[in-house]
């Protein structure tokens, strides 16, 4: 199908609409979300825009952030916390973008970029969607599996299988209201967080090396080691496929669609995701924090493996439950993740290409092309194999970024696009300049690898 037109011209600059209809964003839970009038209280009103934000925040805290923060804290113990606060900072940025295009526009990212490219660049955009989707979705399957066996002693195998059932629960969910999906979903985030705060209580981290590790240090941009685990960072922490999710999800708010209610809609929605990404700070934080108190202050700086960190933390903390408590939070973790993933396969498939499949037929195939793969590792390489192409996909997320953000941050600096909503100079200038350094590091990666 041929792409639709571009976007109306709006001398006005009042209100952004496509110059064609439009099949409405996630269409079964569009405009599904009641939201007060503007006489209601601010707080009633926040309660009710609050949510996709934290949809979001569980792709900034999937297994792959637990494999690569365990790596970095291991290794280099806390000095790569700058990393994890430089990559949440530009994360929030990225996401109050991606937030404000979906409610000027009422379309999603991939939508826009169907109604602006040609079909041969969306195309490639949607091929380089799909391999990030499935790196991230192989990262969430894996680390779901690995908390199965750690927990109950299911093989490896049968636990990436086993997580193909999570697309029967999002249906479940979703059925009866995607507000029930969101509270299911900040349920299972304050698991997490209560995990690591129990974690972080019995490791007792130096507080003084923490606060010095949130300053950015010059030897990761020449350390190839560490470099490779900050890029690995960054990939696991700014998620491509969280942009094409957080501009759909936004249109589950039944807002008032005149300029004055986008507006207050766009500044409700990034105080959401604002909000939410300060929590998935804390907790990859808190990940990286265990492993330097727990791992690199008594010398043990070998420990990448996720199953190696939970068979340590007992007897190395001195604490019985502290291994099981970890595993609860990756299970939570890892189940969590393949929700939104699977959310967000479906978002890219419908906006790029306008398919018109059954809703259930959509999400079991984006599971699968991540059930697949990581069946096929698993008994190729063994669980050593498992943990390596954790880290390894992080690397890919960040190597598709620019062809997620380039269109994003193009877009929303924009006013045929946008509207009123259109990004100010200065955040246009400083979007830009993210992407810049995104770019930037990522040829400095592949230089490194193939020099």
């Amino acid at each position: 199908m041929a792409p639709p037109p571009p976007f109306a011209h709006n001398p006005a600059g009042a209100i952004a609409e496509p110059a064609v209809a439009v099949r409405a964003s996630l269409s079964e839970s569009h405009r599904s979300v009641a939201v007060p009038g503007p006489g209601i209280g601010f707080w009633r009103r926040l309660f009710a825009f609050s949510g996709p934000g934290y949809l979001v925040a569980v792709g900034y805290m999937d297994p792959g952030n637990w494999a690569t923060d365990i790596a970095g804290g291991s290794a280099f113990g806390y000095r790569l916390l700058s990393v994890i606060l430089l990559a949440n900072l530009m994360a929030m940025l990225l996401q109050a973008l991606a937030a404000r295009l979906g409610i000027a526009s009422g379309m999603d990212l991939a939508q826009a970029c169907r109604a602006r490219y040609p079909r041969p660049v969306n195309l490639l955009l949607w091929l380089l969607c799909e391999l990030a989707i499935i790196a991230c979705d192989l990262a969430e399957v894996l680390g779901t599996a690995i908390a199965l066996k750690l927990l109950f002693g299911l093989p490896l195998i049968a636990g990436v299988v086993l997580t193909g059932f999570d697309v029967l629960l999002i249906l479940m969910l979703q059925h009866w209201g995607f507000r029930l999906l969101e509270a299911f979903i900040v349920t299972l985030l304050v698991v997490i967080a209560g995990c690591f705060a129990y974690e972080l209580a019995i490791a007792q981290p130096d507080i003084a090396a923490i606060a010095a590790g949130l300053i950015p240090d010059g030897e990761i941009a020449t350390d190839p080691a560490m470099l490779y685990i900050a890029i690995g960072i960054l990939g696991a922490t700014v998620m491509p496929h969280n942009l094409y999710l957080h501009s759909s999800i936004v249109q589950t708010r039944a807002f008032a669609r005149d300029a004055e209610g986008k507006r207050q809609a766009a500044r409700l929605a990034v105080l959401d995701s604002t909000i939410a990404l300060g929590l998935a700070l804390f907790i990859n934080a808190a990940i990286l924090i265990l492993a330097a108190a727990t791992f690199h202050q008594a010398g043990r700086t070998d420990v990448t493996d996720i199953d190696q960190a939970y068979r340590l933390l007992s007897p190395m903390l001195g604490a019985g439950a502290a291994s099981v408590v970890f595993a609860v939070a990756l299970l939570a973790s890892g189940q969590n993740s393949t929700i939104t993933g699977t959310l967000a396969g479906q978002i890219v498939a419908e906006g790029f290409l306008d398919l018109k499949l059954p809703v259930w037929l959509r999400r079991l195939a984006t599971r699968l092309l991540a059930i697949v793969p990581a069946v096929i590792v698993v008994a190729w390489l063994g669980d050593r194999g498992a943990t390596d192409l954790l880290v390894l996909s992080q690397v890919i997320l960040s190597l598709q970024l620019p062809f997620a953000i380039v269109p994003l941050v193009s877009f929303t600096g924009d006013r045929t696009v946008m509207g009123t909503l259109v990004s100010p100079d200065w955040l246009h200038i400083l979007a830009w300049g993210v992407a810049g350094l995104v770019i930037a590091l990522n040829a400095t990666l592949l230089i490194g690898i193939v020099l």
